[in-house]
């Protein structure tokens, strides 16, 4: 794979968010690199798949040079089976990621997380959020951007019934969502996607919610 300076890699590109956000930087003329556990068809030619046992990876893994890293990546407790495997998959791999991502010269790094995380909330999820968030926080990037949605909308492969119910909801509930609660509106995963490809960092740590996800940069 050949090394060029401004490379983005993409963790969680088979994703609702992580595929489109591939589509997306692949408009800018910048090489990408999708990182992925499976391959990825139609790729855009200026994306090269990068095919990767995550657990191997964990234990010795390394990363192409890159300058900046788009961590998508993201599961539900029901899907991982466990909690503790539900936190290998957001907290561990996404930790691990962004440190291997700045040993290969990343310098920017933007974080899907979710509004609310909190690493001191009751709610597990949200816990783990906040706790990726503070840990990521630690590590040397010049521009750190986190990205707060909520509700995703948009088709996912698996099915999540209770996703699936909100989706549905969402439209009318977002009406009684004025003022501070803005935040907790749902949004369309491709808004997101498009707001992580063309935000422009200002250095710092950045945190982004929903109204930030409906700006056209």
């Amino acid at each position: 794979m050949t090394k060029m300076s401004g490379a983005s890699l993409v963790i969680g590109s088979t994703g609702l968010i992580g595929k489109k956000l591939i589509f997306e930087l692949a408009k800018k003329d910048s090489e990408v690199i999708a990182i992925a556990r499976r391959s990825i068809n139609n790729l855009p030619e200026n994306v090269s798949l990068l095919d990767i046992n995550f657990d191997d990876f964990l234990e010795n893994g390394s990363l192409p040079f890159c300058d900046h890293i788009y961590i998508c990546l993201g599961t539900t407790i029901k899907k991982a089976g466990s909690q503790s495997e539900f936190k290998k998959v957001d907290f561990d791999y996404c930790v691990s990621f962004a440190k291997k991502a700045r040993e290969a010269g990343a310098t920017k790094i933007s974080l899907v997380s979710s509004v609310g995380a909190n690493p001191y909330a009751k709610n597990f999820y949200l816990k783990t959020k906040g706790e990726v968030e503070e840990e990521i926080k630690k590590i040397d990037f010049q521009y750190i951007n986190i990205f707060r949605p909520s509700l995703l909308l948009g088709r996912r492969e698996e099915n999540r019934f209770l996703e699936k119910i909100g989706q549905n909801l969402s439209s009318f509930i977002n009406l009684f969502l004025i003022g501070s609660l803005r935040k907790y509106r749902s949004i369309k995963s491709s808004n997101v996607a498009y707001c992580l490809a063309n935000y422009q960092q200002s250095g710092g740590i950045k945190y982004l919610y929903f109204d930030d996800f409906n700006n056209n940069f």
